[in-house]
Formats: C-alpha cells, sequence, structure tokens
C-alpha cells in the first residue's frame, strides 16, 4: 500500500473512535496536498499508471466503500436512539468489495459479518436493488427487510445469491465447500444447476476465525478432495486484519500457516488500496474459476472503530496504537487515488461523502418507521414449513417402476419378499429412494463398497455407482458440511453418521447452520436433506459409550428440524417416504435414528418365532409425521408410551404383566421423537388408568420429559404414572452396559409399583 501523503492527527481519548474515524476523512481530503491529474482518466483506462483497476473499476468501487462506512457510522449513531439493532460494523474492510466486483453475482457466496461493501457492490450486478435501503431494513430489524424479514442482521439475497450467515465464526466454511463439491457433482449425476457449470463458492471469514476447528476441517477437506484430483472450486478469502475482538493475531500468521499449505493454492493481496489489490484479487479469482482448485485469498485489511458499537478500543489500547491503526484507513487511501488520478476535486469528493451519508440516515429513518415483527406466529413461519398434503401425495408418488425394476429386479422387487429385519428393509428403502430422486446422493465413512459398519447401505454402491454413493474423509462436520453444499444446488443429500456419539462432534452443522438457514432467510433458501444416524444402546457386549450411545438431547433442542426413529422394518420404510418427502416439498433438515441393536433382530418373545420381521410396504404407504403405532389399542389398564429400542422391550414386558397382574396393556410407540405429538400422547392418555413411559435414554433431558410434559398438560397428570429410564452416566463397556440401560423386568417392576 503507498503511503498516505497527511499522517492523521493525534485525537485525544474520544471514546467514540466512529467520531474520531469520520473526523479523519474530512480533515484529510481537505489538507490533501499532492498533485491531480491534469485531466482524469477515461472509464476503461487505468486509475492510476500500472494498475489493472480502471476508472470505471474505481469510481464504483469507493462509492461501495463510502455506502458500507455510512452504514457503519448509521449504526453506531441511530442504536443510542433504538432505531438500529447491530453494531459490527465493516469499517476496515472496505476492500472486500472488490471480491464482490471480480466475480458473478451467481457466484454463492458465503460472507464474514463485516461484508458491507462486498454487498454494495454485489448490489449492482442486478438492477433496480438498493444496497442501502436492504441494509437498513436489516439493521433495524424491519419486517420488510428483504433478507431475513426482520429476524436477524444478516447479509444475505436471494437474487444475489447470498446465504445468510448468523455468527460467522467459521461454521460456513464447510458448507461453502461443500457447495463448490456440489457444483461440479452436478455434472457427473446430470443434475441441473440453479448457477452456471462454472461458478464457483465464495467465503469469507477473519483471520482469527481461521484458527478456528471448523475452518481447518474445511481447509483440510478442500486440501484433500485437490490431492485427489477433484475439482472443488472455493475461493476461501481470509480478510487479516490482525486481530479477533480483543486478541492479536501473530505477526505474519496467516502467510505463515497458509502460504505453503499443499492443495490450498494461496494468494495475496492489498485490500487496504484498490489500484494495488485489484489485480491480485483478479488472479485470484480466475485461479479458482478456470482450475476449479481450492485457492485462498489472503486479503490484507484492518479494523477501525472497533469490533461493534459496544467495544470501546480506547479502554484497552493506547491512542497511539489506535490512531496508528485509524492511518491505515482503507477509504483515505481511496480518496488519495480519486484526488491524485484527478477523478475527484476535494470538494466533489467531500460532497459524495456527505451525499451518500444522507442516504444512509434518510433510509435508516424510513425503515424505522416500518412494520416489525409483533406476532409469534410471524416470527416461526419460515422456521419449520408444512404441507401436510403434499408431503403426503409425495412419499407415495411411484412413477419409478421401470427403474425400481431394473435395480431390484423385475422378480425380486421388496414388497414381493418375505418378511426381513430392520436393516434389510432400510436398505430396500433407500433404493427405492434413488430410484425414486435421481439428485440423491448417499455419503459418510465406509458406506460405499463396504455398505456401511451394519450393510445397512449395501448395493447400493454397485447400483448407483461412485457418483451417487461415496465414502468420505473421516469427518463428520465435513460430512454434513457438504450436505448442506448438495442441498443449496438443489440435490438431495442423505449423509450418514456412523454413530450417534459422533453427530456430537459435528453438531453446530445441522443446529447453526442447515436448521436455520430457512430461518434466517425468510424461508428463501433451504437445506432438504435427511440425515441417518445409527445409534441408540443394547448392543450385547460391544461398544461402550461411542457406540451405545442413548441421548438424543442435543436432538431434541434443534429449532425446526424432524427426526424419526423407527423400531422394525415396514415402519422404517414408510417413514423414510415421508422424511424424503418433507425434504423435497417443504425443505426439511430430516433425521432418521437408527437403532443399531434391532438392525438384524428378528424373534421378539423367544429365539426362532421371527415376530419382528415385518414385510415391504406398497409404494402407495408413507407415514404420516407425528403418528404413532399402537398396540393392543383397546387396553386401558396400564399404557406405555416408548419408541425405540423400547418397543419390544415393552411389548415383552407387556405380555409378563398381564401374567403376573392380569392387565391389558396398550403399548404406544411415539416414532416420532422430534417434534412429539403432542396431541397424539394426550389422547392416547385420556382413558388409561396407569401409565409407564420407557425411555431407553437417560434419566435427565431425555425424550421421556417431553412425553411426561404431554401427559401433564393434556389434563391427566393426576393417572398413576412413572418413567423407566437410563441412568445418567455414560454407558460402559459389555455386561455392565445394562446396569445402565433400562430392560423388560424394569418395565415389570414398575408396573408392578403402580398397583
Amino acid at each position: 500500500m503507498n503511503a498516505i501523503p497527511n499522517p492523521i492527527p493525534a485525537r485525544h481519548k474520544n471514546v467514540n473512535r466512529a467520531e474520531v474515524c469520520d473526523q479523519n476523512f474530512a480533515e484529510f481530503v481537505q489538507n490533501w496536498q499532492g498533485q491531480p491529474s491534469a485531466l482524469g482518466p477515461q472509464p476503461s483506462a487505468p486509475v492510476l499508471p500500472g494498475s489493472l483497476c480502471t476508472a470505471r473499476d474505481f469510481l464504483a468501487l469507493f462509492e461501495s466503500q463510502l455506502v458500507s462506512r455510512h452504514l457503519d457510522l448509521m449504526a453506531r449513531v441511530l442504536r443510542v436512539k433504538n432505531k438500529v439493532f447491530y453494531t459490527i460494523g465493516s469499517s476496515g474492510h472496505e476492500g472486500n468489495a472488490m471480491v464482490a466486483r471480480l466475480t458473478r453475482h451467481t457466484d454463492p457466496a458465503f460472507l464474514h459479518y463485516r461484508s458491507g461493501a462486498f454487498m454494495a457492490e454485489r448490489f449492482r450486478k442486478l438492477p433496480g436493488m438498493d444496497p442501502i435501503m436492504d441494509s437498513a431494513l436489516s439493521f433495524a430489524a424491519s419486517k420488510d427487510d428483504p433478507a431475513s424479514g426482520g429476524r436477524h442482521k444478516v447479509w444475505g439475497s436471494k437474487p444475489l445469491w447470498v446465504l445468510p450467515q448468523t455468527s460467522t465464526i467459521a461454521s460456513h466454511l464447510p458448507k461453502a465447500l461443500g457447495t463448490a463439491v456440489a457444483i461440479e457433482q452436478a455434472r457427473r449425476i446430470g443434475h441441473a444447476l440453479p448457477v452456471p457449470e462454472d461458478s464457483i463458492a465464495i467465503c469469507s471469514f477473519g483471520d482469527a476465525s481461521a484458527n478456528h476447528a471448523t475452518a481447518q476441517t474445511a481447509f483440510n477437506a478442500a486440501a484433500w478432495t485437490a490431492y485427489q484430483k477433484l475439482p472443488a472450486p472455493v475461493l476461501f478469502v481470509c480478510e487479516d486484519n490482525g486481530i479477533g475482538i480483543s486478541v492479536k493475531t501473530p505477526n505474519d500468521w496467516i502467510r505463515a500457516s497458509f502460504g505453503g499449505r499443499r492443495d490450498l493454492d494461496y494468494f495475496y493481496a492489498d485490500g487496504l488500496d484498490l489500484a494495488e489489490g485489484f489485480e491480485q484479487v483478479a488472479r485470484a479469482v480466475h485461479h479458482c474459476r478456470t482450475t476449479r482448485r481450492p485457492t485462498f485469498l489472503h486479503l490484507r485489511t484492518t479494523r477501525i472503530m472497533g469490533h461493534a458499537g459496544t467495544d470501546f478500543e480506547i479502554e484497552w489500547r493506547s491512542v497511539e496504537e489506535l490512531v496508528a491503526v485509524e492511518a491505515t484507513d482503507p477509504l483515505l487511501r481511496s480518496a488519495a487515488i480519486a484526488l491524485e488520478s484527478g477523478l475527484h476535486t476535494k470538494e466533489s469528493l467531500l460532497a459524495q461523502y456527505e451525499d451518500v451519508r444522507k442516504r444512509c440516515f434518510a433510509a435508516a429513518e424510513e425503515a424505522d418507521r416500518r412494520p416489525k415483527l409483533d406476532r409469534l406466529d410471524d416470527v416461526m413461519a419460515p422456521l419449520a414449513p408444512y404441507t401436510p398434503e403434499k408431503v403426503a401425495a409425495e412419499a407415495v408418488r411411484a412413477d419409478y417402476a421401470v427403474k425400481r425394476a431394473a435395480v431390484f429386479g423385475a422378480d425380486k422387487l421388496p414388497e414381493n419378499l418375505p418378511p426381513r429385519h430392520l436393516a434389510i428393509q432400510i436398505n430396500n428403502a433407500l433404493h427405492d429412494l434413488f430410484c425414486k430422486y435421481p439428485e440423491t446422493l448417499l455419503f459418510g465413512e465406509d458406506v460405499a463398497q463396504k455398505g456401511g459398519v451394519y450393510t445397512v447401505t449395501k448395493g447400493l454402491h454397485k447400483a448407483f455407482k461412485n457418483a451417487r454413493v461415496f465414502n468420505t474423509l473421516l469427518d463428520e462436520t465435513m460430512i454434513l458440511g457438504l450436505a448442506q453444499g448438495y442441498a443449496n444446488m438443489g440435490m438431495l443429500p442423505v449423509p450418514e453418521i456412523q454413530y450417534l456419539a459422533y453427530f456430537h462432534n459435528a453438531c453446530d452443522q445441522i443446529r447453526g447452520e442447515a436448521a436455520s438457514l430457512q430461518f434466517f432467510s425468510n424461508d428463501q433458501y433451504r437445506n432438504p436433506m435427511l440425515v441417518r444416524i445409527a445409534g441408540l444402546g443394547y448392543q450385547r457386549g460391544f461398544g461402550g459409550h461411542f457406540h451405545n450411545d442413548n441421548s438424543i438431547a442435543a436432538l431434541r433442542d434443534i429449532p425446526g428440524i424432524v427426526v424419526g426413529c423407527a423400531s422394525r422394518g415396514d415402519d422404517a420404510a414408510t417413514m423414510l417416504r415421508t422424511l424424503a418427502a418433507l425434504a423435497k416439498v417443504d425443505g426439511r433438515v430430516a433425521i432418521f435414528l437408527e437403532p443399531i441393536a434391532l438392525y438384524m433382530t428378528k424373534d421378539l418373545y423367544e429365539a426362532g418365532d421371527g415376530q419382528w420381521l415385518t414385510s415391504y410396504p406398497p409404494l402407495d404407504q408413507a407415514m404420516p409425521l407425528g403418528e404413532g403405532r399402537i398396540y393392543a389399542e383397546d387396553a386401558e389398564d396400564l399404557v406405555i408410551f416408548t419408541y425405540g429400542n423400547g418397543v419390544p422391550m415393552s411389548l415383552r414386558a407387556a405380555r409378563e404383566i398381564e401374567k403376573k397382574l392380569g392387565w391389558k396393556v396398550r403399548t404406544v410407540d411415539l416414532r416420532w421423537l422430534v417434534p412429539l405429538n403432542e396431541a397424539f400422547i394426550a389422547g392416547q392418555a385420556k382413558n388409561a388408568r396407569r401409565i409407564l413411559v420407557v425411555d431407553e435414554g437417560r434419566h435427565s433431558a431425555g425424550v421421556g420429559e417431553g412425553v411426561v410434559t404431554a401427559i401433564v398438560e393434556g389434563g391427566h397428570g393426576a393417572t398413576p404414572l412413572r418413567r423407566v429410564v437410563g441412568a445418567d452416566t455414560y454407558t460402559p463397556l459389555a455386561g455392565a452396559a445394562f446396569l445402565v440401560l433400562p430392560g423388560d423386568a424394569d418395565i415389570v417392576a414398575a408396573a408392578e409399583a403402580l398397583r
């Protein structure tokens, strides 16, 4: 970056550094002593000798920088008047406008929260859009905000392919890489993309976030992909301002860490100088688009005015340090270029600066007058859309007979075969989904040739080849990041998480990213996916905690998702049809929880009885969301609510209870765990004389707590009730596991205690 001709005068200890930076700009321009060009350059000529940035480019970029700066200044002023509700600013990062100008509006973008200038510049790509008004509506949490509908201040736009991010502490990097991989995957499966085939995915983040584990997993996966000669056109833009809130990044750490990393191609650009940085950014973008390789753009930035409006840097940084940082303000360098090139006089430059300020404040005042969200129903409207009739119709759509005959064999259709156990019926249902949806992809650890640890995906790779069924690296975060990327590009991903315990390693990819997208984009973007998770307990003599994880509390706490758990094969098939339809029709994040211990179970009461084998249901059958299965519907002496492994346990216990106590026992398989069907639960409790809730999860935070709440709130709290649950502990190895998990005898004992 060229030196600023005029030093910035040292300011006294003004707490309001935004005010200082604002004054600095005016004083810098007024005091500029350089020699302007006699005649400003022509629009297509370089703004300065030797620069790739033309006068036309510069004037657009400079205006975008000014828009971003004055949005920041406006937010700080109006926040104290309760007219603005977000003050994390972009000041010092305005050079990211170059990335926007040199890419396309159809390049999916996942942005750092300091992306005001990027957004202002990208708005130029389509006519009739107003970045100032749209941003003001978002700052004001207005219901008219076109990005999130007033739910959060996010940089987002459906027409501009900016997918909104709420907290960009690296959690968006895996899905950005997943989107890049999906762009290339579409060609291999013949899928029509919603963006041009040569698009790239853009992902920006701060230097502090580059150290986050979630960022590192994305960098590793990107390099892992490129190492295998697979295309992954993602442009990682590290906006290096040298500090994370108040923790400084070691000097030159980003270059040292990423400059020589194999298969992550490194470029540097000076984001503080439009004349110098423009060509550097252009080279990185061109490289990413033409080579289709993961590209790391190290963009030099700075941070002025603090992390946010509540960050009073003067309290923890010296005045000298603040003044030195404020002297690197990129707007000062842009002002110098504008004056030196003759594109602006001092008067015209200050006039534009003030004109943009007026536009920002006028937009903010207008945004403040717009309606805000004032009804809970409106707040939650995009969170969990559900159109039952359309979902039901899609779940039973069966117009793929030719394809399934070719896959299964016309004489081996699963509905014409003898009853089978759970794992085989899941496998049959997955084959059917692949026949029905050519855009379906199944991936995870060991799922392809091996067919999964429990052979549940056996044969899918052979039938649908490596383009649709493939193994990933051992990284659950990236598996779920890939799923989001494929969903972004209109595919139906079916990722497998090998064990429930492994999901916890990557939970935020569902909780903070996939499940929140519809909510924070006002249903403009969706992440349809069907996540398969093998889990729960009762694997005899095997596994310990990681392979007998009986806690789904983390899943129950994620807004908007659907979690189904089938205990038998026919239910699994009809549930999978509905889960896939929920993803396709309503864009839902659907989780299918598979009880490992029941995969191969054939018998219910005695060895050889075959009573836990089921026939494959015809294609015109699908399980409605929330519908449970009832055994002995007319029984009222005791009603047992349960799910998963608890279903066969409860059925066996029911037989013993009837022998011992003479009671008629109804067993209710909930099947759907998130959301719980509270009306159904209350209805089943209505005529019960006694109630047991059998929950193989832990005593605390289990499904059973939700069931009891539904019973009590349904008006049946006076009915004698007990829970049979697991202990609040991790599951040990071998036989000790059955000291922790509830069993048949525990259910019988609990019933006897209700006499």
